[in-house]
């Protein structure tokens, strides 16, 4: 599995995880596996948990970002596609921030409605800049 399908699938799982509360993400991935006969892949495993394991941060990131929205009302598929980036952007260091941004947006024109790409374009741009902030004061 390549590194964009392997998106897919974790964008999937996160999705999902958003309507399976109680259920455990490795729980959702081992299922995952079995039924979706998805391939095994550390980089799905590792970005599935570490956007939970990571919730809090993630979310109040993007909601920071997202002026005028809460994180309950965003739609569920943006939502998962910006967890993912911004957790990739946070703690995959050997992805460039440009390219988790492309795949969010490339993901979104394929999964997400026709105004989801450019909310999260924006939304994404505005977290890079804050993170690349952070990255300089350090």
């Amino acid at each position: 599995m390549n590194r964009h399908e392997a998106r897919e699938a974790a964008l999937g799982i996160v999705f999902e995880k958003s309507f399976q509360t109680a259920e455990d993400a490795g729980k959702l991935y081992d299922t995952a596996i079995v039924e979706r006969e998805l391939e095994e892949d550390d980089y799905v495993r590792r970005v599935i948990n570490g956007v939970f394991d990571n919730l809090e941060e993630i979310d109040k990131l993007i909601e920071g970002a997202a002026k005028g929205w809460k994180i309950a009302r965003m739609p569920g598929v943006s939502l998962a596609l910006m967890r993912i980036c911004t957790y990739e952007m946070l703690y995959e260091k050997d992805i460039p921030v440009n390219v988790s941004l492309n795949e969010a947006v490339e993901l979104a024109k394929k999964f997400d409605s026709d105004d989801a790409p450019a909310f999260i374009n924006g939304v994404l741009n505005k977290i890079s800049k804050s993170i690349d902030v952070k990255k300089d004061a350090e």
